[in-house]
């Protein structure tokens, strides 16, 4: 934990790592494919996660083999997932109580996620933390999805600091080894959704936000 005391920007993903969002995707998932005839694999939320909208609804025709383009899935899906945002999810616990210590400290906080900003900026702004971030980086602005440390390094460009100044806090195990990969100091939070590998990989790996209050 001494390690965070030292850090000068700190990077987050936000679904089931600040946002606790994945059981709507879960849901959402059970229900599109349930229309469809077909039960949720069980890997399938861990192969999506990372992904952007796109390259999941790419993905999700390829294997289910559906007669539907990734268009016609991407507006099912943002229909249903903008009305559980702005009404529904919220900050996992003493997240916000985390972000604003940070905020006081003069961390700069960045957002890396495949989340479009119609969907989680509500959620930010509910749980009055939108206006602490200083940049955002989106899957789908870079060339490569989190398996790779490109989102992380643009955001911590964007907030004018190098990887070693900064951390980034992850749910999933890809994206806490692509942050290792880049450069950064790793922290893996605790999701119900998440991969079990997530703590392995870790740098620091928490149960809650609470942890580092």
């Amino acid at each position: 934990m001494e390690r965070l005391q030292h850090i000068r920007g700190a990077i987050f993903d936000l679904d089931g790592t600040l946002l606790d969002s994945m059981w709507v995707w879960a849901e959402i998932d059970r229900r599109f494919l349930s229309k469809r005839g077909f039960a949720v694999p069980p890997d399938y939320l861990a192969a999506v996660n990372g992904l952007d909208f796109i390259q999941a609804a790419r993905y999700t025709v390829d294997r289910f083999g559906l007669d539907e383009t990734p268009e016609t899935l991407i507006a099912e899906w943002s229909e249903t997932a903008r009305a559980a945002y702005a009404q529904e999810i919220g900050l996992k616990p003493f997240a916000a109580d985390y972000l604003r210590a940070l905020h006081s400290r003069g961390v700069k906080l960045g957002i890396a996620t495949s989340a479009a900003p119609e969907l989680y900026e509500p959620a930010l702004t509910r749980g009055g933390v939108f206006d602490l971030f200083s940049a955002a980086t989106l899957t789908k602005e870079v060339s490569r999805g989190k398996a790779f440390p490109d989102i992380y390094i643009e955001t911590a460009a964007r907030l004018n600091l190098s990887p070693a100044e900064c951390a980034v806090f992850e749910d999933i195990s890809i994206g806490v080894r692509s942050a290792k990969a880049g450069g950064f100091l790793a922290v893996g939070v605790f999701d119900r959704y998440a991969d079990a590998d997530t703590p392995r990989y870790a740098d620091i790996y928490i149960d809650s936000f609470a942890a580092l209050l």
